[in-house]
Parts: C-alpha cells; sequence; structure tokens
C-alpha cells in the first residue's frame, strides 16, 4: 500500500485492519484518545468494560476461542497495572493477546509525571515482549512483530506502549502485510520414529493440553485415537480437546484428579505429551514423571523448541504445533495387536464413574451433585462453561462433559474474577452461544463489575453464583495445614440476586436442590443476563470431603 500522511493514532488502528482484528475490549482513557478517534470510523467492534482487569481478560478470552490474538487497549498507570492479571493469565495459559497501553509524552520521560511507569520494566516478566513506540512511522513494523510474536511457537501476550505525542503525530508510512502464523511441522524421520514407539508399546497414554490446536486438530487426533484406541487424557483445565463421551477418554489431570487416572498414567510405558508442559497442578506438583528423566519413554510434541527438554528430557522431543502433529498422524497406523485396549475401556469406564454427580452428597440443602445432573441433563452439549479460581470449579471440571472444542474458558493460571469478564467476551463474540459462568461468592467479586457490561451490550449470560460464605479453597488448606484457626477467610456477602436486579439482569436466590430447575428454568428464558444465588453450605467444601472431615484429619494425624 501507498503511504500517505496520517496520525499515529490513525496508522495503529489501520494496522489492526490489516491483521484481521474484528473485536477490541477496552476501557477508554485520555491517555490515548487519538487512537479511539481513529477508531470511531473503523469497522472493529469495541466492548467498553468497567475495570481494566476484566478488560484483558475478556480480550484474553477472546484469543482462547479464536486462536488469534486478542486485543486491549488501557490508559497509563493504573489502567496498566488493573490490566496485569490479564496479561499473567496469557502467559501461563499461552494465549495470544496485545495489549495496548497509553503513555506519557516523550518529552516528559523519567520525570515521574503524571501516571508515568516504565511498561517495559513492569511488564517484561510478565510478557513475551513489552516495548514502547517512539515514532509512528514504525507502527506497521511494530504492530507485525506484535502479532507474530504473539501467536509463533508458545503463544503469549504482547504490550506495547504508545506515549501520547506519537498518536498525534503525523507520519507517512505504507502498511504491513497481514501477519501469517509461523508453523512448525514433525519430520518424517520423527513421526516414522513415534510409529516404531507405538509398534512396541504395552500401555501408552496421550496427555493434551496447551494452545495451538484446532476443531480440525481435535478432529484429527480424535481419529487417531479411534485407530489406536488409545486411552487419552487432558490437562488442567483444557477438556475441550477431547470429547468426554468419546470411549478413548479417561479424564482430566486438574486438581483433585481421579486415582486411578494418575496410577494408570504412573505404569504407562510410553506418554505422548501434544501440546502441553505438564506444569505444576496437571503434573500433580512435579510427581507425575520424574525429572529430568521420565521412567516411561515421553514423547513430547511442543509447538516451541525452548519447552523441549525444560523440564522433562524426552526420549522423543518434536518441535511442532498441534495442528501440524495431529495432521501428520494420519500417516501413523496402529499395529495389528493392540494390547492396551482393553485398559482404555476399563480407563473410560472409570472416568464414566468418577464423573458420575448422582452419588455425590454433601451437607445442606442444595445439593451440587443433582445440580450438576440437572444441568448435564438439559443444557446444550455445546455450552460455554466459564470459571475463576476455587473450590466451586471442581464442579464444573469434574462433572460436565465437554463434548466440543471452544467451549471451555478457564485459566490454568489459577487466577480468581475470571469466570465474568471471560462469560462476557465469550457471548460477545459468539451471541448464539449458550454462556454458563461459574463462580464463588469471593471469586464473583474480584471482576463481578462486568455483569454490567452484559447488561449494556444485551447479553443474556447465566452466572451460576455458590455462596459459601468464605474464601473456601483457603479455608480448606487452612483447616488441612492449620486446623481449627479460621483467620481472614470469612466473608459477609451482598443479596447476589438483588445485585443482579440493580444492574438491570435478572436475579434470584436458590436454596434447595429442588428450586433450582425451575430457576434455572427462569433464568434462561428471561432473555437477561443472570445469576441465581445458589446457596451452599459451608461444609460442602469438595465433593468427596466436608470440611470438618479435612479439619478431623489434620488433627488426628498430629496425634
Amino acid at each position: 500500500m501507498t503511504a500517505t500522511s496520517r496520525t499515529g493514532g490513525q496508522i495503529l488502528v489501520d494496522q489492526l485492519l490489516v491483521h484481521g482484528v474484528d473485536h477490541i475490549f477496552c476501557v477508554p482513557g485520555e491517555s490515548y484518545l487519538a487512537a479511539l478517534d481513529a477508531l470511531h470510523d473503523a469497522d472493529i467492534d469495541v466492548t467498553v468494560c468497567r475495570q481494566e482487569g476484566g478488560a484483558a481478560m475478556m480480550a484474553e478470552a477472546y484469543g482462547k476461542l479464536t486462536g488469534r490474538p486478542g486485543i486491549c487497549f488501557v490508559t497509563r498507570g493504573p489502567g496498566a497495572t488493573n490490566a496485569s492479571p490479564g496479561i499473567h493469565i496469557a502467559k501461563q495459559d499461552s494465549t495470544p493477546m496485545i495489549l495496548f497501553v497509553g503513555q506519557i509524552e516523550r518529552g516528559m520521560r523519567e520525570r515521574e509525571a503524571f501516571q508515568e511507569l516504565d511498561y517495559r520494566a513492569a511488564f517484561g516478566p510478565l510478557a513475551k515482549w513489552a516495548t514502547e513506540v517512539d515514532d509512528p512511522a514504525r507502527f506497521p513494523e511494530i504492530v507485525s512483530r506484535a502479532f507474530h510474536v504473539a501467536t509463533s511457537g508458545r503463544p503469549g501476550p504482547v504490550v506495547i506502549a504508545l506515549p501520547e505525542d506519537v498518536l498525534t503525530e503525523m507520519a507517512e508510512v505504507a502498511d504491513a502485510p497481514r501477519y501469517q502464523v509461523i508453523e512448525a511441522h514433525p519430520s518424517p524421520a520423527q513421526m516414522a520414529e513415534l510409529q516404531t514407539l507405538l509398534q512396541d508399546a504395552k500401555k501408552p497414554v496421550a496427555l493434551l493440553g496447551g494452545s495451538r490446536w484446532s476443531e480440525t486438530a481435535v478432529q484429527d487426533f480424535m481419529r487417531f485415537a479411534e485407530r489406536f484406541e488409545l486411552p487419552v487424557a487432558c490437562t488442567f483445565r483444557r477438556q475441550m480437546l477431547f470429547p468426554a463421551d468419546h470411549p478413548s477418554y479417561m479424564g482430566d489431570l486438574g486438581l483433585g484428579v481421579n486415582p486411578k487416572l494418575l496410577a494408570r498414567i504412573k505404569e504407562a510405558d510410553i506418554v505422548l505429551l501434544v501440546g502441553g508442559r505438564l506444569s505444576e497442578i496437571p503434573s500433580q506438583a512435579y510427581t507425575l514423571l520424574d525429572i529430568p528423566a521420565p521412567r516411561s519413554k515421553l514423547v513430547h510434541i511442543h509447538p516451541d523448541s525452548s519447552e523441549l527438554g525444560r523440564v522433562y528430557s524426552p526420549h522423543l522431543a518434536i518441535n511442532a504445533s498441534p495442528v501440524a502433529f495431529a495432521a501428520a498422524l494420519e500417516g501413523v497406523n496402529p499395529p495389528a495387536a493392540l494390547p492396551w485396549s482393553e485398559g482404555t475401556k476399563t480407563a473410560h469406564a472409570d472416568y464414566l464413574a468418577w464423573s458420575d454427580p448422582a452419588p455425590i452428597k454433601h451437607a445442606g440443602n442444595l445439593q451440587m451433585g443433582q445440580v450438576m445432573a440437572h444441568l448435564r441433563e438439559v443444557m446444550p452439549s455445546d455450552t460455554i462453561y466459564c470459571n475463576g479460581a476455587g473450590n466451586f470449579a471442581t464442579w464444573v471440571h469434574r462433572f460436565w462433559p465437554f463434548r466440543h472444542y471452544g467451549t471451555q474458558l478457564a485459566p490454568t493460571s489459577g487466577s480468581m474474577g475470571y469466570g465474568v469478564p471471560a462469560g462476557v467476551g465469550a457471548k460477545r463474540i459468539n451471541p448464539d452461544s449458550t454462556v454458563v459462568v461459574f463462580a464463588g461468592d469471593g471469586d464473583f467479586l474480584m471482576n463481578g463489575q462486568e455483569f454490567a457490561t452484559a447488561v449494556q451490550y444485551d447479553l443474556p449470560i447465566l452466572v451460576i453464583l455458590l455462596d459459601n460464605g468464605m474464601y473456601g479453597t483457603i479455608r480448606m488448606h487452612q483447616e488441612r495445614d492449620y486446623p481449627g484457626r479460621v483467620s481472614a477467610t470469612m466473608l459477609k456477602n451482598p443479596d447476589f440476586a438483588a445485585y443482579a436486579k440493580a444492574f438491570g439482569g435478572y436475579g434470584e436466590r436458590v436454596e434447595t436442590t429442588d428450586d433450582f430447575p425451575a430457576a434455572l428454568q427462569r433464568a434462561l428464558t428471561s432473555g437477561k443476563p443472570a445469576i441465581l444465588h445458589c446457596l451452599l453450605d459451608p461444609e460442602a467444601i469438595t465433593p468427596a470431603m466436608s470440611l470438618s472431615a479435612i479439619r478431623e484429619k489434620a488433627l488426628a494425624s498430629r496425634g
């Protein structure tokens, strides 16, 4: 494209259009007014949020669902630091994202001007790349690089600071060409070696995780698993990578994992780790495989070469994206005999028994086992489930059977407050999808203000809010490590149904199991963003153990 004289803000927005951006999430600020002005006439949807953390999490959710960088704009100083949780999520969850941050004028640097911050220093450890634009003519170059960095290898966040005067200054520069995702493919020799390993295997397992997947890749891997009758597990909060109703599925490696699943993986002679890093949570605090040399033969497939051998020394390392690797599996053929096939059937049966909510009973009038059984019965199989962090999430992860790619938004980083903004972001870009947010009382109020964003844009998400009057996960750990010494974990909560109504949404209080089905139906048919305020007994801290039982076990262990 030929160069024309434009403001820096216009050049920036033009680059977003070149790279296919169709949506941004923001909290406006005077530090980037020139960019906001350029967005006025651009064919880009803008979601205005109530707090920068929520905006960044919405952009991260966009990246998770689409595989394209989620775009977020925030103002300088406190606006940027408010957005930092979303950057941390994108880093740990390997999600492509670009955060644009307003900045002071160039001539005011290093005077501690109003809301001044060194973004390279502040975000360097959190982002894949943090930089600042000094010349408006460099916007095409820097934005192009940002898209390539965010999507290449192990995806992640990029932070770009925008000095106010750079956005208003004029420059003549041509637009960059549209970015292309850099794909890494397995070599024929590597696939041949994998073929040989599987020919000689007795107890192979596959573990799926990470990002750089697609619906096609999930289908490709599913066909491979069918041909090999291979047992497959998903890592922490990556359950949408393999359908739960598939006969090869054996569960997920998260918190409170099925002991039979752990035993099966530890007994495996070959572990096929595709896309993931097998970090602290899925590895059960790095106890699942020996470090650095696992006893089983580890075949590690990852799009970033720097991850291969970083923690685990693989028998076979393949630097490839899950998309490329899954496509190459078509050429790998199963042996004539499959000595593990009966074990795969047993593994799936173990998963079905473990994930059945019907037998679960706990204290209180609202039984979550029956709630989950009802959700499984009436909700569409492609419902997008979103959650933040807390023991409440166990009910979704263990008992909802994820069957479709693109239906799970949950932070592997363990960030609280993620569910509501993720749900808003999901519904904003997928208006025809059913979106359900699971939240705890403590978790919800981390970013509950984004319920107002759902109302503003008429996004009928459903929030199932489990209220037990405490920071439940911390209280559980407290009783385990310091039994009976409750400190700083109790909460006094508002009427969350009234909260929903105050914003213009639908709200209802649910106190018993029998109340839930009708309340759910009323919330779904209201056509509004809705909160079901579900009162959960504090004793119902996990599906397996009560709070009192955890305390008593801890006390007994001390004699």
